[in-house]
């Protein structure tokens, strides 16, 4: 069983420095976020995450009542399934139906959020490490690679209205590793394909740059293949999606290289397209809108 799991029950009856420190002896990468907020307190967030004790207990003399943010993915050895509940929507449906199809039946914790969510968390597969993403529209969110979370006892909320994350259930037998492709799919399945292509006007390469410079954590990935892939389709050089596109991303915080990877991915999957019909769009980029698109997309 995963790290973390087993002194999720210890920690949670801890103080907020003395929790720290017990994630960290244990293998667990923290770092500190604004008491009450998920916001880092240090200048690279989840990156600054370590295991030294030290440098921890430092963190937390610092800032006593700083909440406990632990990266997802490799580092941790955990993805967590965020499961998100507002007065207006929940997305614990969505999860019950995905449980139910095995997608996301083998969870080693569960979590409850101080707004009434569920953090569900799963052993990562080191071996394939996947990539954060949102679906907006099940109200669940994937944290893996370049995600972070708050682990119990962080709080959220003001002195007055304040919750801790606070431990639901441990499993009594070991996680399995979840297929976040799987589950976003069944999420959010992509529209049938149409019945005719339509044809395509070359893009704005400096459009589609702004829109992907602009995207968050979470998406930009995603919205970056996208981009490369409607720019090649229409005919953009390597050597220029490379350069505008790849410079737009490092703006929206992905790292040469992990734009360059995903630039040569969408180069791979459109080499041999009709240049004159179009992609299909990814169910998980906007449409069309004045003020979230670059012209031309």
């Amino acid at each position: 069983m995963n790290g973390i799991v087993p002194i999720l029950a210890e920690v949670a009856a801890l103080p907020l420095p003395q929790s720290a420190a017990r994630y960290a002896a244990e293998g667990v990468p923290v770092f500190p976020c604004v008491p009450g907020e998920k916001r880092p307190l240090t200048a690279h967030g989840f990156h600054d995450a370590t295991t030294n004790l030290r440098t921890v207990r430092a963190w937390w003399d610092k800032w006593p009542t700083a909440n406990i943010g632990i990266p997802t993915g490799a580092s941790s050895g955990i993805d967590v399934v965020d499961i998100d509940r507002r007065p207006e929507h929940s997305g614990f449906a969505a999860f019950e139906r995905a449980r139910r199809s095995r997608i996301t039946a083998r969870w080693e914790a569960l979590i409850r959020t101080p707004s009434g969510g569920i953090h569900a968390y799963y052993p990562t597969d080191v071996d394939h490490p996947q990539q954060s993403w949102q679906a907006p529209s099940a109200h669940i969110d994937f944290r893996g690679v370049g995600g972070y979370i708050l682990a119990p006892p962080s709080i959220a909320g003001t002195a007055s209205n304040a919750h801790e994350y606070t431990v639901i259930a441990t499993a009594n037998q070991q996680g399995a590793a979840i297929n976040a492709g799987a589950l976003r799919s069944f999420l959010e399945p992509l529209p049938a394909a149409p019945p005719r292509p339509r044809r395509l006007q070359p893009v704005n390469i400096e459009g589609l740059a702004a829109w992907v410079a602009g995207r968050g954590e979470g998406e930009r990935n995603r919205a970056l293949f996208w981009a490369a892939c409607r720019a090649a389709e229409t005919g953009t050089q390597p050597d220029q999606l490379h350069a505008v596109l790849g410079a737009a991303a490092e703006k929206a915080g992905l790292t040469a290289r992990e734009a360059a990877t995903t630039i040569r991915s969408a180069l791979r999957v459109t080499a041999g397209r009709n240049t004159l019909t179009a992609p299909a769009r990814p169910h998980h980029i906007p449409p069309k809108r004045r003020d979230n698109g670059p012209l031309g997309l």
